[in-house]
């Protein structure tokens, strides 16, 4: 056998195809320890379409079974007058009561848009991307105690149509 156009002995054919495989198995290991189930993937987006279908209906027992009870929704705002940003906030506890005084029944049901997009999953966390109505919201979503939560939220609102 020949590596480079150099020629091998017997033992340094052997210490070749031995590395080769040991690297092949590493890469193996590290690429199934780390991989996700489609059952992942399908809690994942079941998690988002409970957060945004339970606020289009207003239904705070959806939206609580998506949030982790720390959980942060902010969004960054340009105060007028200034021109500085300043961070909006929200905890989960005002969002599930939000969500319940029906905040998002206002938008009428052919406006309700709900793109869910899966963006990474690694181990226990995923970032997922939902286009709605009239903003897009960023999802940081964690698997807690067997389940996947979102615990942070960060939105930006749509630009208005002309």
């Amino acid at each position: 056998m020949r590596v480079h156009g150099i020629p091998l002995t017997d033992k340094g054919t052997l210490l070749m195809k031995t590395l080769i495989a040991i690297l092949l198995l590493f890469a193996l290991e590290n690429s199934v320890s780390h991989a996700q189930t489609s059952a992942d993937s399908t809690a994942i987006k079941q998690t988002a379409l409970n957060y945004i279908e339970g606020w289009y209906e207003g239904n705070g027992e959806r939206m609580e079974r998506a949030l982790h009870p720390e959980l942060a929704k902010r969004v960054v705002n340009t105060d007028a007058q200034s021109g500085r940003s300043r961070l909006g906030q929200m905890s989960a506890l005002t969002l599930i009561n939000s969500t319940r005084a029906g905040g998002g029944k206002q938008t009428p049901p052919k406006q309700q848009q709900k793109d869910v997009t899966i963006l990474d999953i690694y181990n226990n966390a995923a970032s997922v991307k939902i286009v709605a109505s009239t903003w897009i919201d960023y999802l940081h979503v964690a698997k807690w105690n067997g389940e996947w939560k979102i615990v942070n939220v960060l939105w930006e609102l749509k630009p208005e149509k002309k």
